[in-house]
């Protein structure tokens, strides 16, 4: 347990950044999940539709420090390419 003053304020501050955190996460996860959705339809058109929303917003996440810069080119990559093999 914290017990320091600067220590009991680190855990606030943690407490709070880790609720921020796991918002942009959730936010993220669900563009993504709506690609995938998408996809499985088998919509072209709705899934470029729901990628270029997903986009940003995933490399939003890499930018905040949620994800790995690399994870994120990895996500959009692999997520693009199966939306070319539908079309």
């Amino acid at each position: 347990m914290a017990n320091t003053r600067s220590a009991k304020k680190m855990v606030r501050k943690i407490a709070r950044r880790t609720e921020v955190n796991r918002a942009r996460r959730s936010r993220m996860r669900t563009f993504i999940r709506q690609v995938e959705e998408a996809i499985a339809t088998g919509d072209a058109a709705a899934s470029k539709a729901a990628l270029q929303a997903a986009q940003p917003e995933i490399m939003r996440a890499a930018g905040r420090g949620i994800l790995h810069k690399n994870t994120a080119s990895r996500k959009v990559s692999r997520l693009s390419s199966r939306i070319k093999a539908l079309g």
